[in-house]
């Protein structure tokens, strides 16, 4: 956009048709006058040059005293800048794999509305940074923190459950393990959001030590308990088992951490809950506009000095105007 800085000088233009009226008005002319006895001793071939020089003159002095106004007003080209600051949130999702996440009391299991839900979640944020970690008696990392959502989600349709020799719910292990990802991030946001459906039966650290070294490294850890409120759910191939979400431990968690806890009791409370999540937890970006002003007056004002040298030098040696 192009703007004038001081658009006031615009008014000295007026300077033009006055000098033009003045010109008219007293007969000034810009070559000296010479006096004949007769008009008809003048060719019209001469009369017609010298009306020509005088107006090609005039109109060399007018447009330079327009460029040099213009000049004046400071024509600028003004362009806004933009610039974002960006914070992106880190964040490892920690999945419950045991055995019991084959329970059908979510529909085909738990476990398959989790990564479904899971998925939904990833589909979602821009420009963060995720992970996914897998426990049961012992935790893995199934993907390292990466912006690629095609590897994720790859990744997530991967996720079955626990081979038999690793069952169990090691929840402090599985806290440490994505404590150790997440330590070193550069991120001004480090998120876990870690589902279980069960108690802490198994590893070398207990939860409420492993929330405790979380939060030494500003990890905020959302924790979600998955199963019905029944007492027992179904197994195929397993029969009934009794439901042992440890509440109490989960939301001590989320609390030493600075987290929320959350309880799904069917897949659509956990896709509320995901979806909660990811309004709690979005990308800051921060917006800086700029002014830049590019001065312009030099393509008029150049153009001023040359013509009106250009013109003197005319009036001097073509037109044969004594000074």
């Amino acid at each position: 956009m192009i703007t004038l800085d001081s658009p006031l000088y615009l008014i000295l233009l007026l300077v033009i048709p006055l000098i033009f009226l003045i010109r008219k008005i007293f007969k000034f002319s810009i070559s000296g006058p010479i006096r004949f006895s007769s008009v008809s001793i003048v060719s019209k071939d001469m009369i017609k040059k010298g009306r020509l020089k005088k107006r090609f003159s005039s109109f060399i002095q007018y447009l330079v005293i327009f460029l040099i106004v213009v000049s004046l007003s400071r024509p600028q080209v003004v362009k806004d800048i933009q610039e974002k600051n960006i914070d992106i949130v880190d964040i490892i999702l920690v999945i419950d794999i045991s055995s019991s996440m084959l329970a059908t009391d979510f529909k085909p299991n738990r476990l398959e509305v989790v990564k479904k839900t899971a998925k939904n979640f990833i589909s979602k944020r821009e420009g963060d940074r995720l992970g996914i970690l897998v426990f049961a008696g012992e935790s893995f990392i199934q993907c390292p923190l990466t912006i690629d959502k095609d590897v994720l989600l790859s990744l997530m349709d991967e996720v079955s459950v626990a081979q038999q020799s690793y069952d169990g719910t090691a929840i402090g292990m599985a806290i440490a393990n994505a404590t150790n990802r997440l330590r070193n991030s550069a991120s001004k946001s480090k998120v876990m959001i870690l589902l279980s459906d069960g108690s802490n039966n198994s590893g070398e650290l207990d939860p409420s030590t492993a929330a405790d070294l979380a939060k030494q490294f500003n990890i905020k850890i959302y924790t979600i308990g998955a199963g019905t409120n029944d007492d027992v759910s179904f197994i195929p191939g397993r029969g009934y088992i009794r439901n042992e979400i440890d509440e109490k431990s989960l939301i001590a968690i989320a609390k030493t951490t600075g987290g929320q806890y959350f309880r799904a009791t069917n897949s659509d409370a956990l896709e509320k809950i995901y979806s909660k999540i990811d309004e709690l937890e979005r990308t800051q970006v921060e917006i800086k506009i700029y002014t830049q002003y590019k001065e312009l007056f030099g393509w008029f004002l150049i153009p001023a000095l040359f013509l009106s040298l250009g013109g003197n030098i005319l009036e001097r040696f073509y037109f044969k105007k004594k000074l």
